[in-house]
């Protein structure tokens, strides 16, 4: 018997599982990053309490469980409540929050296989009780790993913040991060450059620790929004160590301006990307 000739393929691409939304959350906007050490944290961390600062209702997820931060740096450490099958969320600095760091505090290493990730940022998205939120932002770990693509993939994101500093080794990861984005078609509301410049103390010099103007140069070459730069401050590391971000200033501090415009960039952003999505509106005149 000779060589069969192999039959065409009938088989068709799996559709993709509904992305169901989650009861009273308006905006879901996932912040992340090609690579750790750019502080995509910080930014998090600061965005939700400027959006906050703004009279808008926020609640922050901490996605990174290997390394999850939010905790420390908004100053709160406490274990959520059970309500039935539901999880009571943490609010301080009057964001509502979520973080593996509440359920597995202090030095303890957390060693978690992929589905067990799934499993649990699953739980973080549709059974903490979110309440009305007009923002719920997700500090996503760094990278393209796992829980990224698993949140990516269920939850339906109104938009991504990739943040990097303007060096050349960071930059070509958020060059990364964007088009991991892209490739599972959420919307790149913009670029953050943080730890842009260092202002010296005593000359005031401004000095480009990491180089100069990259973040708008990689934003401009792949067509997406830059939402600006953001300083290396001391005061902004301060703030994170000690629970008190600089954002929970008023907006005429110098520490806290930035986020705050920041904050009033990505609402437009939002804006705007809302409008392209709904498409043209067609009115009838008699």
């Amino acid at each position: 018997m000779g060589p069969q000739n192999p039959q065409p393929s009938h088989s068709h691409a799996q559709p993709e599982p509904p992305k169901l939304p989650i009861p009273g959350v308006k905006r879901l906007i996932a912040i992340g990053s090609g690579k750790g050490g750019v502080g995509k944290t910080t930014v998090s961390v600061n965005l939700a309490i400027s959006l906050q600062k703004l009279g808008r209702k926020v609640g922050l997820l901490d996605a990174d469980v290997y390394g999850p931060n939010i905790p420390l740096m908004m100053g709160v450490q406490a274990t959520p409540v059970g309500n039935g099958a539901n999880i009571r969320p943490i609010v301080n600095h009057g964001v509502t929050l979520m973080s593996m760091g509440f359920l597995n505090p202090g030095d303890k290493p957390l060693v978690w296989r992929g589905p067990m990730l799934h499993s649990v940022m699953q739980q973080f998205l549709r059974n903490v009780e979110w309440g009305e939120l007009d923002y719920l932002l997700i500090d996503l770990p760094p990278g393209t790993g796992d829980v990224a693509l698993s949140l990516m993939q269920t939850a339906p994101l109104s938009g991504a913040v990739v943040v990097t500093t303007p060096s050349e080794v960071s930059l070509e990861d958020a060059r990364k991060a964007v088009n991991m984005f892209r490739q599972v078609r959420v919307p790149i509301l913009g670029i953050v450059e943080n730890m842009s410049y260092l202002i010296a103390p005593n000359s005031g010099e401004r000095i480009d620790v990491f180089g100069q103007g990259g973040g708008k140069r990689t934003a401009a070459a792949m067509e997406v929004p830059y939402l600006g730069e953001l300083a290396l401050d001391p005061e902004v590391r301060i703030g994170g160590d000690s629970g008190r971000p600089v954002s929970l200033r008023e907006e005429s501090d110098a520490h806290a301006a930035p986020f705050r415009a920041l904050a009033k960039a990505l609402e437009a952003r939002c804006a705007e990307a809302e409008a392209q999505a709904a498409g043209p509106k067609i009115t009838v005149e008699d």
